[in-house]
């Protein structure tokens, strides 16, 4: 049987042996310290302001990245692409009345225009005027309309975009695309004002491509150009 003197030695420790207990709890003895009143450690208070500070930190990088983010964006939307609204109906149903869309005003500074491009252009007969219509014949093709259906030297052009109720039943031409024009028609062929009328356009009346609706909310969305083929 143990004696209870025999575990006092084990107890019992000397300065050196107690010294590191003291200095791994440093932090803690500061805590006690401050919160009984006594002077505040200048360094304990930076220690608690560094989260906060550095969320500022971040706060700010965020907002001016996003601030720069929003001028990249308005210089593009100035520069490259311009809002237009679309007034009456030639284009149904891709575009309705006075739907708002986005056009690309450098696009053929860098692409030839194709068929099957929607495109805004100076109305021939009248330069303060802007019309928008689809591309169907190219400079130097010959275009023909046989009961509703368009021909493009001698080839029927398959057309999706134009719904059965909206085809013109009559003939026209055939007529020869002279260099640098273009024969362009609405896709809502018995209500639209085209080349049938007023001839081709001219590319250097030809200041942009529809790339974007935005307004109303339910046609919001990319304006893909849709490939008229000949077959």
């Amino acid at each position: 049987m143990e004696r209870p003197d025999e575990k006092q030695p084990a107890a019992s420790t000397s300065p050196d042996t107690r010294a590191p207990a003291r200095s791994s709890v440093v932090a803690g003895d500061q805590s006690t310290a401050n919160v009984s009143g006594q002077r505040v450690d200048p360094s304990t208070g930076g220690d608690r302001s560094t989260p906060l500070h550095s969320l500022r930190n971040e706060i700010r990088v965020c907002t001016r990245d996003l601030l720069i983010a929003i001028g990249l964006a308005l210089v593009i939307i100035v520069f490259l692409y311009q809002p237009v609204k679309v007034e009456g109906t030639s284009m149904a149903p891709l575009l309705s009345d006075q739907e708002r869309i986005f056009i690309n005003k450098f696009v053929y500074r860098f692409e030839p225009i194709q068929r099957g491009d929607v495109v805004v252009f100076w109305y021939p007969l009248d330069h303060s005027k802007s019309f928008i219509k689809r591309v169907v014949g190219l400079p130097g093709e010959s275009v023909e309309i046989r009961q509703g259906a368009v021909y493009v030297d001698g080839k029927i052009v398959r057309e999706p975009y134009v719904p059965p109720q909206y085809e013109d039943l009559s003939d026209f031409g055939p007529v020869r695309v002279p260099p640098d024009n273009y024969f362009v028609m609405g896709d809502h062929r018995i209500s639209s004002n085209d080349s049938r009328v007023f001839g081709p356009v001219a590319s250097r009346f030809i200041y942009g491509r529809a790339v974007f609706a935005y307004w109303p909310v339910d046609h919001f969305g990319s304006l893909s150009t849709t490939d008229a083929d000949t077959k």
